[in-house]
C-alpha cells in the first residue's frame, strides 16, 4: 500500500521537499507516521511524504540501497543491516517485546522443536527471537529445520499445519491464533533478561543531513504527541492501517515508548550505544556481523540531539 501524505508550501520560499518513507503495518511501524499526517506535522516542516507499506525491515533496507526509499522503519532483528553500513539509524523509536516463538498445540517447549520445521522471515526480529530462544536452551539453529518464509506465508503455513513452529511477532500471532487458538508460545523476547530490543527509523546513506534533520524533527514531534495522547494514537493508527482499535491496542501493549527528551538523554549517556552494542554482539554470534561496530558509525545521534534542540 502506498499513501501520499501531501503537504502544501508554507510560503517560506523554498516550497516542499518530496520524501519517500517505508513502514510496517503495526503500531511500532505506523503510529508516528499516522500522527505526523493527521496533525499536519509534515506540512509544517515543508515535507511532502509518500509512505509505502512493507512486510519487514530487510526489504526496506534493500529499497533504501536501491534509492527507492529515503527513510524506513526496522525492528531489532534487522539492526545488523545498518550496523553493517547498509543504512543509517536516524531515530530510535521504541523498545519492543512483540516477538515470540510459537509452536503447534502438541509442542510445549523450545526443546520439543528439535528436528522440526520452524518458519521464520529471514533477517527479522522473528528469526532473532528463535535464535535467542535456541541459545537460551543450549541449542543451535542447526537443531531445527529453519524454513525461510515471508511473514504472510508464516501465517498461512502455521495455520495449515505445514510448519511445526515459527519465529514471528504480534499482531500476526493474533491472526494465526484465530485459526489455531490453542497454539503454544514457547519463547518470548520478554524472557531474555538484560537484553533490550529497540526499534528504529532508518535513512538511506545518500540522504543529506539537512533533510534527515527535518525528518527527525517531525518524528520527535510525533513521538511526544504519542506519549501525551496514547488513546488517540491507537485510533489514528487503526484508521491508517484499516484495522480495529482493539487489535492496535493489543499490539501497543508489547511496546515501551519514551519521550524525545528521554531518547536524547539515552543517546548522550550511552544507553542507546548499550542497546545497539548488545544487538551487535548477538549478531556476531549468529554470523550476520563479523565484529561489533561503533554505534556512532551508523546512528546519527548528533543529528537526533540537534533536532531536539530546535
Amino acid at each position: 500500500m502506498s499513501l501520499s501524505m501531501t503537504a502544501c508550501s508554507s510560503g517560506g520560499g523554498g516550497g516542499t521537499e518530496d520524501v519517500t518513507f517505508g513502514y510496517i503495518s503495526d503500531y511500532n511501524g505506523a503510529s508516528l507516521l499516522a500522527i505526523a499526517e493527521t496533525q499536519g506535522m509534515w506540512e509544517d516542516a515543508d515535507l511532502n511524504v509518500e509512505v509505502e507499506s512493507f512486510t519487514n525491515g530487510p526489504v526496506q533496507i534493500q529499497a533504501l540501497g536501491a534509492g527507492d526509499l529515503d527513510f524506513g522503519y526496522i525492528g531489532p532483528g534487522a539492526m545488523w543491516l545498518p550496523a553493517s553500513g547498509e543504512s543509517r539509524i536516524v531515530a530510535i523509536n521504541t523498545l519492543a517485546y512483540a516477538d515470540r516463538v510459537i509452536a503447534q498445540p502438541d509442542i510445549s517447549s523450545i526443546e520439543d522443536l528439535a528436528g522440526k520445521r520452524v518458519g521464520v522471515p529471514e533477517g527479522t526480529s522473528g528469526e532473532m527471537a528463535l535464535n535467542l530462544a535456541l541459545e537460551d536452551a543450549g541449542m543451535s539453529p542447526d537443531d531445527v529445520e529453519k524454513v525461510p518464509m515471508e511473514p504472510s506465508t508464516v501465517v498461512s503455513a502455521f495455520s495449515s499445519g505445514q510448519i511445526d513452529g515459527a519465529g514471528i511477532w504480534y499482531p500476526l500471532i493474533d491472526t494465526i491464533a484465530e485459526e489455531v487458538p490453542d497454539l503454544n508460545e514457547v519463547a518470548s523476547t520478554r524472557d531474555f533478561d538484560g537484553r533490550s530490543f529497540p526499534t528504529a527509523f532508518v535513512g538511506g546513506n545518500d540522504v543529506d543531513d539537512e533533510t534527515t534533520t527535518k525528518v527527525i524533527g517531525v518524528l520527535q514531534q510525533a513521538n511526544d504527541w504519542r506519549a501525551e495522547h496514547p488513546e488517540e494514537t491507537i485510533a489514528e493508527t487503526a484508521t491508517m492501517l484499516n484495522i480495529s482499535e482493539e487489535n492496535v491496542e493489543a499490539d501497543a501493549a508489547n511496546v515501551e515508548t519514551m519521550t524525545s527528551d528521554e531518547l536524547v538523554q539515552a543517546t548522550n549517556d550511552g544507553t542507546v550505544d548499550e542497546w545497539l552494542n548488545g544487538l551487535s554482539e548477538f549478531f556476531v554470534d549468529t554470523g550476520e556481523l563479523q565484529s561489533v561496530p561503533p554505534p556512532e558509525d551508523y546512528y546519527t545521534g548528533d543529528l537526533y540531539t540537534e533536532a531536539n534542540e530546535k
